[in-house]
Parts: structure tokens; sequence; C-alpha cells
């Protein structure tokens, strides 16, 4: 404090623990200072989120392990390499007993769908990509986060990149500048282009999931506010992104963090979304019929399904034979291209259309059966299944039994994993955006798998 003479003497402790008054001002560049060093500490995670803004990285939304690499994924692997050093110079053991059974397993079942397939060379790429995916880049990003501060930290760098592919999104929808649509160039794709149409979408989603779970997990405040603003922000994208899968998976997602939020808060946020649902796309028009139409889509599954539900119901059926052929180590990684035409029926069609978004028309072929579960049993047989999925659902109860610890941490994992496993029933991995995947099986692993002290 300041006495009348103008000599300045220790006041109180205002929480700092220095001992020296301080005002808002100087806890907030104590705050920004904190958030850059561990912005800093985070920074191998944190590239790999900020490449996939790179444009044209490479790689579709073929499905299964094809495409190309991408930045990013240069970015994961030095990622791991980076983690590599750390652990070494640490000499601790880095991973508990429960953990090490969680990304043991996956290795073991990829390595004995490779070993027994009809060409083990041909899966070697195969290998490659599971373990870097549901393995390596999960586990380096566990290991990089230290305590509930980075998580954030990450949690909030997921939103921002949603948000800036959601805005590239519906900029292209306004100016015509996107995805070809039923004979239009609006379907919001951000970055990602024609031919990982998921791309945007899947950013997207994991955002609003981060931001509710962060808005209902976290005390009231300025982050609160400001994760239900997000929330509210990315809601437009998703829409213009019209992907079926999507919604699905984030709506159910969304659902469980509100009941296990509390059933009245679910009462009165679904009213909310709804309500904003309405003005929207009924009052403001956005997305008009389109999006009633695809809404509409969903339930006409048997009756008159569009060409895309019937070539992903031929492919599944496809799935189920050749894993009937091969029940417990599949037909080898990469084998289903191989084995769809000799399994499928006459119903599918050649290859899906792309066009739009700086992209020229292209006929784009289906190698995977659009169905994470099933791409795993017809390649890795149910000795690989059990091992892969397994791990998820361990993660996911994990995640469960430890939400009173911190609601706004348990809230974001167990949003994270439900959207994950959910839109595996819809898609699998492939294209730019798979890499983001293997980022969000980390953070919501560091939360179910490390010890956490009570918030």
């Amino acid at each position: 404090m300041t006495t009348a003479t103008g000599t300045v003497v220790p006041g109180p402790a205002t929480g700092d623990g220095t001992g020296w008054s301080t005002g808002g001002d100087v806890r907030e560049r104590r705050d920004v200072r904190e958030w850059a060093r561990r912005a800093g500490a985070l920074s191998p995670v944190l590239a790999v989120l900020a490449l996939l803004l790179v444009p044209g990285g490479g790689g579709g939304s073929q499905g299964g392990t094809g495409g190309s690499g991408t930045i990013a994924d240069a970015a994961s692997g030095l990622l791991v390499l980076v983690c590599l050093v750390r652990v070494m110079r640490s000499g601790a053991r880095p991973l508990s007993r429960l953990a090490a059974v969680v990304f043991g397993l996956p290795v073991f079942g990829v390595c004995l769908a490779a070993i027994t397939s009809h060409d083990p060379g041909a899966s070697l790429p195969g290998v490659a990509r599971y373990l870097q995916i549901f393995v390596l880049v999960p586990a380096a990003v566990l290991l990089m986060i230290r305590d509930r501060r980075d998580f954030a930290v990450v949690a909030w760098a997921l939103v921002g990149l949603a948000l800036i592919e959601g805005g590239v999104g519906v900029v292209q929808y306004l100016t015509g500048t996107g995805a070809s649509y039923q004979g239009e160039d609006i379907r919001a794709v951000g970055t990602f282009g024609a031919t990982d149409v998921m791309g945007m979408a899947t950013v997207v989603s994991y955002g609003v999931v981060v931001a509710t779970g962060l808005a209902l997990g976290g005390r009231a405040g300025r982050a609160r506010t400001a994760a239900l603003v997000c929330a509210g922000l990315l809601f437009l994208p998703l829409v213009l992104s019209f992907s079926r899968g999507a919604w699905i998976a984030t709506v159910l997602a969304c659902g469980i963090q509100l009941v296990l939020a509390g059933l009245r808060r679910a009462a009165r946020v679904t009213l909310a979304a709804a309500a904003l649902g309405v003005v929207l796309v009924g009052g403001f028009g956005v997305g008009g019929d389109m999006v009633k139409e695809r809404v509409g889509s969903i339930t006409q599954v048997t009756a008159a399904p569009d060409q895309s539900v019937t070539d992903r119901y031929t492919m599944w059926a496809a799935a189920g034979r050749m894993w009937s052929g091969e029940p417990l180590t599949g037909v080898g990684l990469k084998g289903f291209p191989a084995y769809r035409d000799s399994n499928a029926s006459l119903a599918l069609s050649s290859g899906s259309d792309t066009a739009g978004a700086g992209a020229a028309f292209a006929r784009q072929p289906l190698l995977s059966p659009h169905n994470m579960y099933l791409l795993v049993l017809s390649e890795q047989g149910l000795i690989g299944l059990l091992a892969l999925a397994g791990g998820w659902v361990a993660l996911l109860v994990a995640a469960l039994r430890r939400r009173r610890l911190g609601p706004d941490c348990a809230l974001v994992a167990v949003g994270l994993l439900s959207w994950q496993l959910i839109d595996f029933f819809y898609a699998d991995i492939g294209g730019p955006s798979t890499v983001l995947m293997s980022v969000v099986f980390g953070l919501a692993a560091w939360w179910s798998l490390t010890e956490v002290s009570r918030a």
C-alpha cells in the first residue's frame, strides 16, 4: 500500500505469493505469461493442430489407411520424437500399467493381422498408420500434458482450430466456393477440400463438444461465458457441413455431457439449443430446404435411401463377408480394397463424385466400409477388434469413473470419446483430419489413465 508520504510498504497478500499488493491488470499479465509458458512447453502438440490449417495437405477421405501423408502427420512424428527424448532424459517409467495395457493391446492386434495377412508386404504401411494414430501419438500427447492447465491449453486450442475452420466453412457457403452439394458449391469443408468433406465437420464437432464440456463443467466466469459463445458460433458451420454422421455424433455426445452435468441443466441447454436451431435454420434460412432434406434423409435408411446410403450398406455387407471368411485375424491390413469387389453386390457404385472448393470434378473410389468397427473386423478380425475397441471402451469407462475429480476435464474427455465411438459407426480413419483424432485420443487418455488430484 502507499502511505500519505508516498512510501510503498508491503500490503496484504493477494494470492500471488509475493506479499505485495497487485491489481487486476497485473494478475491478468501473469496469467497471460503462464499460458504462454505452457503453450511453449506444449508446442509440439499445438503444432500438429496448427498445421491442419494448411490447405491441400494431401490424402483424401478414402478411408482405411489410404491417402498420402500430410505436413500435420510429419509434425506428429516430431511430437513423438520430442516426447521420446524427454522420457529418456527423465529416466522415469513413462506409463502406468493400465496405460501400457491400453496402448499395448492394439500393437499386438495390428502386428498379428499383418503377419497373418495374405500379403504381409502390402500390410506394412497399415501397421505404421495404425500405430501412429492409436498408439504413438496418443501416448506422446498423454506424456506431454502435465496437469489440468495443460489439458485446458490443448482443449482451448481444439476450440480455436474449430473456430478458424468453421469460419472458413461459413465463408465458403456464403460465397459459393465450398464443395459441391446437390449441384451447388456450398458445402462447408474448411481448408480440407472436396476430397475430405468430413474434415471440417470433424474439427468443428470436436470444438462443439469441448466447448460444451468446458461450459458445463467450469466455474461461473469469463471462461464459461467464452465456452458458451464458442459452442453457439460453431453450431452454424456444423450445420453447413451437411454431414449427417457428424450431426448425429455431436447431438448424442453433447446429450451425454448434459445428462452427466445434471438433468435440470440438460433441459435448459436443450431448449436453448433448439431455439438457436429454429432461429438459424427456420428464421434466417441458413441451409434452408437442403438442411431439412438432409435431416429427413437420416430416417430414410430402408424406404428410399440415396446412393451414398446404398453404397455404405453394400460395403458393410462386404466387410461382414470378409470377416466370416477370416473370423480371427481378418484379411489383413489394407486388404479391404482388394477383397471388396469379390464380396460386394452389384448395388455398389464405382465411387463418389467430388468437386468444388478449388478442385476439379473427380471420381473418388470407395476403399473402405466407412465404419471403423467393420473395417477393423474385416482386416484384423475379432482379435484385432477386441484389442483396439477394448482400449477405447476402457478409456471411456475410466473417464466416467473419474468425473468427480473434476467436472470440466471429465466432461470434455467423456464427450470426445463418446463422439468418436459414435462417429465410428459412420466413418473410419483416412484423410488429413485423421491425425487430429490421435491428439483427441491422447487428450482423453491423459484424463483416463494418469494420476489426477481432486479439483
